[in-house]
């Protein structure tokens, strides 16, 4: 039985989030068990109402490493209008694309779903990895047009910028260049093709400039590994010089997070060596395992820190980095570690030689609220 706030909450992602029209062919990918299976269910439902066709597909849990199952990737290549993933980790690499990526343009992705979404713009979608019952009927019903203004107001600055500086009470002291990036709102307007984003929503996010980013980062949030997502109790410290992790020092969480890059670094040789990875490609995965590829600020005024990262990075008072890939596809990893900053004190630089205080000391100082 799906109760009625679950329906509430689905409507909301279906019909507001995503705009669902009569006849939209909706594929909805999930795992069976758990709270991901009852919300694909509440979401299939909330499609039927729309008047849309959807279809349920279920595959094993993966995690950062696996691969989807095939059947999974030949739904996607089917071209439906809009995907769902709710899943209780990943959905899954694409192992044709990472040995031979799909081309667009003179752009290459390494999932079909890439590039439907981001290349050829033939889809729209949302993704809720790791998920809870309790987390989507929290964090889904909120007002859609005061979140798209607040992302709005901090990605326009980012986008701006030259490079911002991020300093934390945890001892986070970074400085990272912005020239010739621009800046993603997670907003939770999903309604038109080439559209897509994590639900909840609800964050400003960048990729760094490549090679620039400098100093230290403090994570004293949580962070996401291979294991899954986990509260920080003892503080993870990264060195960060020319763009890449150099040393990492803490206690077990940040083993933890050690490992996880360190086979992130063997499996992307592994990949080359049996051709999963085009030659010469699994250094460059591997050397990028390190990378700092991903600076976000958390919008979503309902959103707390649980120990999912779906959910901690939205919420106010934080920033995250990711250690792995980034979102303008010129640093292929086979991860992406999303870590929580607690607290931030965010300064953009913008070229005029203007400085923009976005957050000061957790506090948002940019955008209406």
């Amino acid at each position: 039985m799906i109760d009625q706030s679950l329906k509430e909450s689905a409507h909301i992602a279906a019909a507001e989030v995503l705009k669902l029209k009569q006849k939209e062919q909706v594929l909805i990918i999930t795992n069976p068990g758990g709270d991901a299976e009852i919300i694909a269910r509440a979401l299939y439902d909330a499609a039927l109402d729309c008047s849309s066709f959807p279809v349920l597909i279920f595959q094993p849990v993966k995690t950062q490493f696996d691969f989807a199952e095939q059947a999974v990737i030949a739904a996607i290549q089917s071209k439906p209008q809009v995907v769902i993933s709710i899943s209780r980790e990943k959905l899954g690499k694409d192992r044709q694309g990472i040995a031979d990526p799909y081309k667009f343009g003179e752009d290459e992705y390494d999932h079909i779903f890439h590039l439907l979404l981001y290349g050829e713009k033939g889809c729209r979608s949302f993704w809720s990895p790791s998920t809870s019952l309790e987390s989507f009927n929290r964090t889904v019903p909120i007002d859609y047009s005061a979140l798209g203004r607040h992302c709005k107001s901090v990605s326009d600055i980012l986008s701006a910028a030259e490079s911002v500086r991020v300093t934390a009470p945890g001892g986070t002291d970074i400085t990272i260049g912005l020239r010739g990036r621009t800046a993603n709102a997670d907003d939770g307007n999903f309604s038109e093709p080439g559209k897509g984003g994590n639900l909840p929503a609800g964050e400003s996010f960048i990729s760094p400039e490549k090679e620039t980013a400098c100093g230290t980062i403090v994570f004293d949030g949580s962070i996401s590994l291979n294991s899954g997502d986990i509260l920080i109790k003892h503080p993870i410290h990264c060195n960060v010089q020319n763009g890449f992790v150099t040393d990492i020092t803490g206690k077990s969480e940040a083993q933890a997070l050690l490992e996880t890059i360190n086979r992130a670094e063997q499996d992307a040789l592994d990949y080359e060596k049996d051709g999963r990875l085009r030659k010469s490609q699994g250094t460059e995965y591997a050397q990028n395992a390190r990378h700092i590829g991903e600076l976000g600020i958390g919008l979503n005024p309902a959103a707390m820190i649980t120990g999912s990262m779906l959910e901690d990075e939205k919420a106010f008072r934080t920033c995250h980095f990711a250690v792995g890939h980034n979102y303008d596809n010129d640093a292929p990893a086979l991860i992406h570690l999303d870590g929580l900053v607690k607290e931030p004190t965010i300064v953009a630089f913008l070229p005029d030689g203007k400085t923009v205080v976005i957050e000061q000391d957790g506090e948002l100082i940019v955008g209406d609220y």
